[in-house]
This record gives structure tokens, sequence and C-alpha cells, in this order.
């Protein structure tokens, strides 16, 4: 699945719209990014731009930016409201989509080697990214701000993580490192602003007092009244919605107004909001309600009813939901081609796609003709006993299926690292064991593609084998159909799984891999068998 990684830079500039459009500008060029907004303030004089993409491409655009920045900002000359250090004053690394912590301070850390070797900029690194206690918080770090850093930063409590122990005057220091997806997020409230903050204290962390905390962790939170609206409003930050997602604070605030007897009249999202805190929310109102929702634009106007989130202004979930924002043609271009386009570039002379793209396709399409099994099961009155077991069988041949069709393309990308790792230089001993490293972890990589092909398929069984004993048998050959495309995607697999291993120098990884691939073939031999004699007893 595509990981998503949000990258959030501050410059110190927010009135000279050449260079705020510059430095835009310099974003949209790298490959793999996306700009969604940028965010000037001429009182503040300070812009804040936001862009997403994989980590390698957010890392690149990052770079790019910040060169944009330090080239044309000058801090001799720079007055504003906002708190500042350097001309690039703060760029931090957002976790949004099927990416670890791990993996953004991962790429903190590389942005800011760039910057302070290629750049020479001094560059300290804080939140997550930082182990020094004295230099986690960013106000820690910018106290003095970029007039106390020509005395700070040669202190030796203060020299940078990269980057030279120097003050530079035209660009000042700056800081990266990883935090949490922050969501601004208001809850209208048919009452006063008192009423309105009473909740909010019930609810936001730091409660009344150290003495009087409140409910929900990770949250601040003030009420207010919004005149504009003609309501008052719980407005809230929260800022980790793994912690406290928006579904959460929304039935908590709707608690305690039912309880001093006043009207929730729905919720505002304020900017973007990650898939994943949407799809929690659906999976939330789908348990309380024992709802059957599979289609994910379904879930999400499940989520927009639920918690009224078109109550000031429609929600738009393409222009609010991140992933959606995002060009899909892009990530994934083999998964959406026509069928007419995807074969005929198969059938064209090039490697790729080759048999890996086709075995996640194949594998794909078994698991979608079980899931297609299920749906001719489920939702009419003739078929009505069988809800509660399609209720259960559907929807993890359905995931299978998306997971899968992600696989076309990963397949064809597997050998990137490799490739790269191709290039690297050979002159010293040092650099061909480095080369020799990076191939053999590119190798490693090419295996695991088909191998989680082979996985993902594998788990679709027990399923397929469920459908085929009390589905509708009209649908019998379809399922059939779908379980011979799930042993062909198996197979092929691990046929590019075994082309590989040959290279790969770790015995051990090698003996461990073609037992699981054995294993997963041979299951779905005996699969396959077992459905085809379950459905020939039944037609």
């Amino acid at each position: 699945m595509r990981k998503i990684v949000e990258c959030v830079p501050n410059i110190s500039e927010g009135r000279n719209q050449a260079i705020i459009d510059a430095c835009a500008d310099a974003v949209r060029k790298v490959k793999g990014v996306k700009l969604l907004d940028v965010d000037p303030g001429k009182s503040t004089n300070r812009t804040v731009f936001t862009f997403v993409g994989d980590p390698e491409s957010v890392v690149e655009g990052a770079f790019q930016f910040a060169k944009t920045a330090f080239e044309l900002i000058d801090m001799n000359q720079h007055k504003g409201e906002h708190p500042r250090m350097g001309a690039v004053d703060v760029c931090p690394f957002v976790p949004v989509a099927n990416v670890t912590v791990e993996e953004c301070i991962d790429c903190a850390k590389k942005y800011g080697e760039r910057v302070g070797k290629e750049l020479g900029i001094p560059v300290y690194l804080y939140e997550e990214a930082s182990t020094n206690p004295a230099r986690k918080m960013l106000k820690q770090i910018r106290s003095g701000e970029y007039e106390g850093i020509k005395d700070k930063i040669y202190k030796p409590e203060w020299k940078p993580d990269f980057g030279p122990q120097e003050f530079l005057p035209k660009s000042g220091a700056t800081v990266t490192g990883v935090r949490f997806f922050l969501i601004a997020y208001n809850i209208n409230i048919l009452g006063t602003k008192e009423q309105a903050h009473r909740i909010a204290l019930n609810i936001r962390e730091q409660g009344r007092s150290a003495d009087e905390p409140g409910r929900l962790k990770d949250v601040k939170a003030i009420g207010w009244f919004v005149e504009e609206y003609n309501m008052a409003q719980v407005s809230m930050n929260l800022d980790n919605f793994r912690v406290t997602p928006p579904h959460v604070a929304f039935e908590e605030c709707l608690k305690d107004a039912k309880e001093i007897n006043i009207a929730v009249a729905g919720s505002e999202l304020v900017g973007l909001i990650p898939l994943e805190a949407m799809l929690k929310a659906a999976d939330y109102y789908m348990a309380k309600e024992n709802l059957f929702i599979i289609d994910e634009k379904q879930k999400i106007r499940l989520v927009i009813e639920r918690m009224g989130l078109s109550s000031i202004a429609q929600f738009i979930p393409e222009k609010r939901i991140i992933e959606y924002m995002l060009d899909d043609e892009v990530q994934e271009p083999l998964a959406n081609m026509s069928v007419r386009d995807f074969v005929e570039l198969v059938g064209a002379r090039t490697s790729a796609p080759g048999g890996g793209s086709v075995s996640a396709l194949a594998a794909s399409l078994g698991a979608g003709l079980g899931a297609m099994m299920g749906w001719m099961s489920y939702g009419s009155k003739k078929f009505e006993h069988l809800d509660s077991k399609m209720r259960k069988f559907i929807p993890p041949l359905h995931i299978a299926m998306k997971e899968l069709i992600s696989m076309i393309d990963a397949d064809t990308n597997a050998f990137n690292d490799y490739m790269l790792a191709m290039r690297l230089p050979k002159n010293t001993d040092e650099e061909k064991k480095i080369r020799n490293q990076k191939m053999q972890e590119g190798l490693k990589k090419a295996v695991e593609v088909p191998l989680k092909v082979m996985r993902t398929a594998d788990g679709c069984w027990e399923w397929m084998n469920e459908l085929a004993k009390v589905g509708n048998a009209s649908s019998a050959s379809d399922l059939e159909v779908g379980a011979k495309c799930l042993e062909t995607g198996i197979w092929g697999a691990f046929k590019n799984v075994k082309i590989n291993l040959p290279q790969i120098e770790d015995a051990e990884y090698k003996s461990k891999v073609v037992k699981e691939g054995e294993e997963i073939l041979d299951r779905a031999l005996k699969a396959l068998k077992k459905i085809e004699k379950v459905i020939a007893s039944r037609v």
C-alpha cells in the first residue's frame, strides 16, 4: 500500500510573493510530491507550505524547497511577529499513511544531513527525531530566536546535529524532526460560549488544572462563539489522531452536551484529514449500529452524516482527505490502466510489466470473484438466512483483492532499489562493500513483493471454501474460476520468488523463503481441489 509522508516547512517570508512562488515551484518540480497548500501571513512574515508524497520523494522535495529558500531569503532584513530562527524556520515530517514514526525520523535525518552538508546550514533535530531532552521541544531550540543564535550556537551544548557550528547572518539556523498529524476540529454547539468552554474544559487533556485533568489525551480545546455561524463551538487541536480520533472527541462532546441539555449541530474540519481517521470513524459507527458497509465511499458518506461534517460547508472528500488529493495514476499507473492497455503493454517488447504483475492481477481477480459470490448471496430475501455469514466472508476477500491490486505496480517497482544499487561507485573496497550490501537488500526486496502476493492470496482460501459450501449456487462457476485464478497467481508469484533467489548470498534467508513458498503452493493446490469437489457436490 502507498506510503504517504506529509512535510510542513515554514519559511521566514510572508510578503514577497515572488519568493513564496519560487519555493512552491521548487516543490512542484519534484516527481512523486504534491503541493497541497501554501499559507502566507503578512503580519507574521511567515509562510507555511504543505506537501505530501512517498518518503524518498518528500525528502527530495524538502531539500529542493530549502535550497531555494536559503538562496532567496536574507534574515538580516526579516521582521515579523512569529518566532523564527532561520530562513527555513522548521521542517517537520509527519506520518500520514502506511509509514512509521521511525521512517519519518529517517526522513528528517536524511534531509538534515543534506542541508548541513550540501547547503552548509546548521540543522537541529526536534520532537521525535531528537534524543536530547534539552533540545526536544521546538520552543527550547528556538529560544532567543534568530537574534540569539550568534552567541548560542558556539556553546558546546548547542552544537548543531548537522552542518557547521557557525552563525550565518543571511540564513540563520533551521530545525527538522517528526511530529504527529495535527487535526484542527470544531464541534458546533447551539448554546453559549460559556457552555462550549465548559465542555472544552471537560475533554481537553489539560482540563481545568493539574488536579482536575480532562478526559481526552493529546487534545487542546477552548470554547468560543462564532458570530458568522450564530453558534458556539468547542474548538480543538487533536495532536495525535491515533490516540484521540475526531469521532471520539465528537461523541464525548455530544455526551456532555446532552447532560447540560444543549444541542450539537454537527462539526467542522479545518484543513485536511488522513483517510485512516475517517475509516476509524466509519468502523466505530458501523459497529455501534451493526451496519455492513464495504465500499469506501459509502463509509466516508456515513462519517460525514453521523458527525455532521457538512453542517458549516459541504465536506468534499476529494478536497479534504489527503489520500484522495493525490494522483492515483502516478502512484499506480498499471493498476489504473484500462484492461486493453494493460494487456497490450504486457504483450509489448518490454520486460515490465511481466509475470510478477500478471500474477498479482490473477490473484486479485481470484479474490474478487470470491467476494462477488458473497455479494450474490447477500442482501436479498431469498438468501436472507446467509446474511450473517456473508458479513463475515466478504470483508477479508474484499481487503485481499484491494491489496493484491496495489501489488500489480509494486512488482514492477520491486527492482528499483537493486538497479539504484547497481549504479553506486565501486572504486574502493569500502565502496564495493556498500554497493554489494545495497544490491543484496534490493534483491531481497524484489523477492518480498511476490512473496507478499503469495501470503495475501493464501489468506483467501478459508473464505473461498466457506463460500463454496453455502454461497449462491448460481455463482458456483465464478467461484471456481476465482479459485483457479488464486492458485495461478500463487504459482506465478512463486516463480518470480525463485528466479531472484540464486543471486542472494544469505543461505538461511533463501532456505526459509523456499520452504514458506512451497508450503503456500502446496496449500493452494489442495485448496483448489477441495473447492472443486465441494462445488461438484452442490451443482
